[in-house]
């Protein structure tokens, strides 16, 4: 399913106002060794002997013996029943979807052509399928289309490689892709209204921001009110967000009063 500034328009956020992270974990796993050593190399009748004898007193005293930690299996390509979708049946259900004659009429977030790609979910069951453990598995790709503000929901049978159903609304905002994320930074460091981030960028980090890459970037769907500026009087129709802005290996940069109309390709300021 598918503005003059007159100042800066970012602040370092130094305690709680902003709350949006993340934190990668690495878990490292110290396998032990090997749990014999080679056997082949000229040993004697004495020496097994002995072995044996210190394996039976290590059982007596009931020694905890080496574990032994087994790889994941492979992914295979296609999953079964309500198993998530594996990565090569992401990939084909996006290539079904994606035909000719819709490739052709959109665009994505960039302005290129072709939709912008926003989630392939499996799709649940019909209700007439719920207790058959051989329901089909479909798909359900849904692509914004920035040529008209539209959410295409296409649905895949993953078993027939069909499309099943093509679903398209209007007004409706779902979450944000990466992708647009990062074009909505892109967009904002480059125009006018950006110059208050770079500011504070470089105060915060003594270096001149010129790229998204140098951000830890998240967003959120802007959609307009009674309050909001005639500028964004269309988002909900169109895709609006606002970011949220943190300097990699530094602090917070408040960017919340820019709203970025990605379907405009404008910014705008509220509040």
């Amino acid at each position: 399913m598918r503005t003059i500034v007159h100042r800066h328009l970012g602040k370092v956020v130094a305690g709680a106002a902003i709350a949006v992270a993340g934190t990668a974990v690495m878990v490292g796993i110290t396998l032990p060794g090997s749990a014999g050593a080679d056997d082949s190399g000229g040993g004697n009748g004495a020496g097994q002997t002995s072995q044996q004898a210190g394996q039976g007193q290590d059982q007596a005293q009931g020694a905890v013996q080496p574990g032994v930690v087994e790889e994941a299996p492979a992914e295979g390509d296609k999953g079964k029943g309500r198993d998530p979708l594996t990565d090569d049946e992401t990939e084909r259900v996006e290539k079904l979807a994606l035909d000719q004659q819709l490739f052709r009429s959109s665009e994505n977030v960039e302005g290129d052509k072709g939709p912008q790609r926003i989630t392939v979910d499996l799709a649940e069951p019909d209700e007439s399928e719920l207790d058959d453990p051989n329901a089909p598995r479909r798909a359900e790709v849904s692509f914004y289309d920035y040529k008209d503000d539209s959410l295409v929901t296409k649905t895949v049978n993953l078993d027939t490689g069909k499309v099943e159903g093509t679903d398209t609304q209007h007004g409706v905002q779902p979450p944000l892709s990466r992708a647009e994320t990062v074009e909505a930074a892109q967009l904002l460091i480059t125009d006018r209204l950006g110059a208050g981030l770079k500011a504070d960028f470089k105060d915060s980090t003594g270096k001149e921001l010129t790229s998204p890459d140098q951000l830890l970037l998240n967003s959120m769907v802007y959609r307009a009110n009674a309050g909001t500026p005639a500028a964004l009087a269309d988002c909900g129709k169109h895709r609006c967000l606002r970011l949220f802005v943190k300097a990699k290996n530094g602090p917070w940069i408040d960017s919340r009063d820019l709203v970025v109309d990605l379907s405009a390709r404008k910014i705008a300021k509220v509040g």
